[in-house]
């Protein structure tokens, strides 16, 4: 299974929210070759680590895509790029992020690239939205699946889960 996180809480340049620019970010992925199998609902979660930036809208897409690891994270940074993002300073605000958080079990530690992307076990964000397609993925380090590590995270990050 191929899992991107997306994330965002700035709106890019022609969208009027963070909301409708994660929903283009998907469509954006079938132009660049990854093939959105299915997705979870959009969530509403507060910045971490705590900051008076706007809060985010996240959500997890299972893809499919002949491009190799790097080949994938490569597009998904060229599509943060079409949609305004800017890199700089660590944890800003930002119009989108997209994180590859894993690829087929595959581990993976360089600079450019870790796999299973080494916060995910931490984040409410990314797990609530992970639970909602796959409950059952199972941590290629941990052991645990997506169900036990959102359970195992301390209260206390504030995540919920849009309607509509």
């Amino acid at each position: 299974m191929i899992l991107i996180a997306i994330g965002s809480n700035l709106a890019a340049p022609g969208y009027l929210s963070p909301h409708q620019t994660a929903e283009a970010a998907l469509t954006a992925f079938r132009e660049v070759g990854i093939q959105v199998e299915t997705r979870s609902p959009w969530y509403l979660s507060e910045p971490v680590p705590a900051s008076d930036q706007p809060w985010f809208v996240n959500g997890v897409a299972a893809v499919a895509t002949g491009l190799t690891p790097d080949g994938l994270l490569a597009r998904l940074l060229a599509v943060e790029a079409r949609f305004g993002r800017e890199r700089g300073r660590r944890n800003a605000a930002r119009t989108l992020d997209l994180d590859l958080l894993d690829y087929d079990g595959r581990l993976c530690e360089r600079e450019a690239l870790i796999l299973p992307h080494p916060r995910l076990h931490q984040r409410r964000f990314v797990l609530a939205p992970l639970c909602d397609i796959a409950p059952e993925w199972s941590h290629p380090r941990l052991g645990l699946t997506a169900a036990e590590l959102l359970a195992a995270l301390p209260a206390g990050e504030r995540v919920r889960r849009l309607e509509g």
